[in-house]
Formats: structure tokens, C-alpha cells, sequence
């Protein structure tokens, strides 16, 4: 940058100026401040402060991190941290979220000190912290019980900065049973708390209770169920991956419970889950299932059993069904939702992630992907009111296709649109799919779909 240059954004108003050095890496925002001495000044009027452990990190994404390089980006951390933090010591202006990804280490104590000052002396609006551990992928029980140790104790030396997070995000933590009681009853302004392989041993329970707390992340853990006894303001649960040959989690008072996200690869033990008896007595209004490509795990019910779970549900998605399944059974789920506006299914089988060969044998994969979905409608003359759109992603020209396209038009009476998209892909096999629709497929499945319909629904092909 030249000296004209930084001259002209010099005289630039200070909310322009904050609005383009909130948008730098905190790396380039410390180099701004040998620009003048007003730029100096700049960081001490940040509303947004977020620093990332990443951006320390070697930027060969080949190699992989030795203990030596998150050593280095952790120290690195914590003197971006004491830089940042001091210099806007007497700073009237309020920090509106203070964000912190750091690794777990001899370092977190000072961070968390520093941020823990901060909170006492600055007007701060939102806390995050973000804690990794060395070994992220594929941690044996040893690891998981020294992250665990070494989490707590750096908990116990700051409780200041944990009692002003508003968002945790953990990861490979075994814990003991009386620890996340502890930090519950610490992190009373926590709002959201992400965790991933957390757990407090193989197949153990988590309850929660917690005033604040609005949502609520469960990845990947070997907890049997989770608890949710008394949360009040929770809008948001989601559940990823679970090992419970019983329902997952058990929802206690949630009386403002929204949106409910479930993903798993349902092997061949996985009992089939009862929407009705899961959900309890809430009302939720969004619903995202994912099923992984593998056996579908969700029980077909009843529109008498569904409705007290359902009578507010607005939007439906149900993510990676097998292509081996047939498509019918989801329509238990529009005639136990009379609200429903809109219905977003994927079909695909997404060989990227999925599981091939002998592992499926050792880790008990179902063959039968669609075992127990059968499914009868409550009424032949069944007709729904609410519904306005229908996505389907991964459409083929298909008979099982077409047939539930008209299931739905043929049900839904107010039905607006059917928007069909081609398989999406990842960003590994897109390349190999087809892109877009072409004008004679077009044509073709809009004729099988429509073809003696007295609906005018627009069947439409979205890019």
C-alpha cells in the first residue's frame, strides 16, 4: 500500500474505516496499526474481535501440524490476544462479540485470563470460545481422557471467562460425571454449546439443565441419550450421529423447542424411531432428517399420533435418502403435519461418504435400506391444505419419482410449485454429474408429471 493510498483511507469517517478493518484477518488488523496514528487507534473501536488459530497455522494445507507448529500458533494466539485486548484498555466502545479459537494447550489458561480481565473491565457484549485439541480425528480413549483432564483444569483456573461465554465449542472431551454439571452451573450466560466426541464414557448419559441456553449441538458422541430435563429457551437441537440402540435424547420442558436436526447412518441394530414418542410433547415448526444414504430409521405413524408433535411443523427436510428406497412412505409425515408449507427430500447415494466393501459387514451395516417403511394412507381421499412447495433433489425421469411427484399434487391441493433439481454432488463428484437439465428431459418429465392432472402446479427446473 502506498502512503497516497493510506492517506486517502485515512480521511475516511471512522465507521468506514471499522467496516473495512473488520472484515481483515486479526493478522492484518495488527499490521494496520503501524500504517499512522490513526490507524493506531483503530483496533481500540472494533466491535467484532475474532482470532483464529488457523491463521497462525502453516499455510501448506499438504503437511500435516506437528505438536512444534500448534505450539507456535497457540503462543501466537495468546500474543495477538494480549495486543489486541491492551490496546483498548479505557476503550468505551463496546466489543460485540469477542471471538476466540484457540487449541488446547499451556496457553489456554493465559487466553482464557486475558479474556476474563476483559469481560471485567470492557463492555462486551458475546463471548465464544472455540477449543480444538492436538489430535482431531480419530482419538483413542487415552487421548479423549487427558483432553478431558487437561480441559478441566484450564476450566477450574478460569471460571470468570467461562461464566461470561455466551457460545462453547468443544471437542474429544471424556469427561467425569460430576464435570458437566460443573460447567453448566459455571456457564450461566452460555447460549450455545457445540459438542463433539464429548462424552463422560461409552454409552453414558448427558442431562441437561441450563436457563440460558438456546441451541444445542450433539456430534458424534458415545453418549446413550441425552436429557434434556429443564431447558427453558432452547429453539434449537441437533443430534449427529448417535450409538443408542434406544431413542437418543429425551425432551424434558423445552416449551420453546423450533427446530429439531437429526442425522445418522442407521446400521442394522438401529431400532426404528418413533417421531411421536421422540419428540414428546413439543410443537416444533422445522424438521431436518439426514439419513446418510443408508437405512432409513424413521417409523412411519399415524396422523392421530403425529398431530399433537406435528400440528405446527412448516418445513420438512429429509436429506440423503437411499436411491433403493421407494418415496411414499414420507407421506406419513404431510398427513400428520397440516401446516406444512414446504417439503425438501434429496435421493441419492453419495459414494464419496459412504461406506463400501467388507466394512460393511464388520461395522453392521443394514442391506435393507428400506426395511419397515411400509405404509398405508390414513384416508384414499386424503387432502392437504397448507403445502406450497415440494423440492426434490436428486429427480430422475423415473417411474418412483414421477409416481410421488402426483402423489403430492394430487394431495396437496394448494400446491404452488414442484421444483426439480439433478443429484448436487460434492465438490469431489460434481464434476462427474451432469450439470443442469436439457430442454428435451425438460419437456419429458414435465408431460409424465402433468399428464392428466386438473391441477395447474408449475413443475419447474431450478439451476
Amino acid at each position: 500500500m502506498t502512503d497516497n493510498e493510506v492517506d486517502r483511507l485515512s480521511k475516511l469517517p471512522d465507521d468506514v474505516l471499522l467496516n473495512i478493518v473488520e472484515r481483515l484477518d486479526i493478522t492484518d488488523v495488527a499490521r494496520t496499526t503501524i500504517l499512522s496514528r490513526r490507524w493506531k487507534q483503530i483496533p481500540a473501536m472494533l466491535s467484532k474481535i475474532i482470532i483464529t488459530v488457523g491463521s497462525f497455522e502453516p499455510k501448506d494445507a499438504r503437511r500435516k501440524l506437528t505438536s512444534h507448529d500448534i505450539v507456535r500458533a497457540n503462543t501466537t494466539v495468546r500474543e495477538a490476544t494480549r495486543s489486541i485486548l491492551e490496546c483498548r484498555t479505557g476503550s468505551l466502545h463496546t466489543i460485540h462479540l469477542m471471538s476466540m479459537q484457540f487449541y488446547l494447550g499451556d496457553d489456554s489458561i493465559f487466553i482464557g485470563q486475558t479474556v476474563a480481565n476483559t469481560i471485567a473491565t470492557q463492555k462486551v457484549a458475546s463471548v465464544e470460545f472455540v477449543i480444538l485439541t492436538e489430535v482431531r480425528t480419530n482419538c483413542y480413549v487415552d487421548d479423549l481422557l487427558n483432553y478431558g483432564k487437561r480441559f478441566m483444569v484450564f476450566f477450574d483456573s478460569c471460571p470468570n471467562a467461562f461464566g461470561g461465554l455466551a457460545r462453547l465449542w468443544l471437542e474429544n472431551l471424556r469427561l467425569g460425571e460430576s464435570d458437566f454439571p460443573k460447567i453448566f452451573s459455571i456457564c450461566k450466560q452460555l447460549e450455545f454449546l457445540r459438542l463433539w466426541r464429548c462424552d463422560t464414557g461409552d454409552l453414558s448419559l448427558l442431562e441437561v439443565e441450563h436457563l440460558q441456553l438456546r441451541e444445542l449441538v450433539i456430534s458424534d458422541s458415545s453418549l446413550e441419550r441425552v436429557d434434556l430435563k429443564w431447558v427453558p429457551k432452547l429453539t434449537v437441537l441437533k443430534f449427529n450421529g448417535f450409538l443408542s440402540r434406544d431413542d437418543p435424547f429425551c425432551l424434558g420442558y423445552v416449551p420453546q423447542l423450533q427446530t429439531v436436526s437429526i442425522t445418522n447412518v442407521g446400521l442394522s441394530w438401529h431400532k426404528m424411531l418413533k417421531l411421536s414418542e421422540l419428540l414428546g410433547k413439543t410443537a416444533i415448526s422445522n424438521l431436518h432428517l439426514n439419513f446418510r444414504c443408508e437405512k432409513i430409521w424413521v417409523k412411519p405413524e399415524g396422523r392421530k399420533h403425529l398431530l399433537p408433535v406435528f400440528r405446527k411443523l412448516s418445513f420438512v427436510n429429509l436429506f440423503n435418502i437411499s436411491e433403493e428406497c421407494d418415496l411414499n412412505w414420507t407421506m406419513f409425515i404431510l398427513q400428520g403435519a397440516p401446516t406444512l408449507k414446504e417439503l425438501c427430500i434429496t435421493v441419492r447415494d453419495h459414494l464419496c461418504e459412504m461406506t463400501k466393501g467388507k466394512r460393511r459387514y464388520l461395522h453392521e451395516f443394514s442391506e435393507e435400506k428400506d426395511k419397515g417403511l411400509e405404509w398405508e394412507p390414513s384416508a384414499l381421499d386424503f387432502n392437504h391444505h397448507s403445502l406450497a412447495e415440494l423440492c426434490i433433489y436428486g429427480f430422475r425421469a423415473e417411474d418412483k419419482f414421477v409416481r410421488y411427484a402426483r402423489n403430492i399434487m394430487e394431495a396437496a391441493v394448494n400446491l404452488v410449485a414442484v421444483n426439480l433439481y439433478k443429484n448436487p454432488g460434492c465438490e469431489k463428484c460434481k464434476r462427474r454429474l451432469p450439470s443442469g437439465w436439457t430442454l428435451t428431459e425438460m419437456l419429458l418429465i414435465r408431460d409424465k408429471i402433468s399428464k392428466g392432472m386438473s391441477s395447474n402446479v408449475g413443475v419447474c427446473f431450478p439451476s
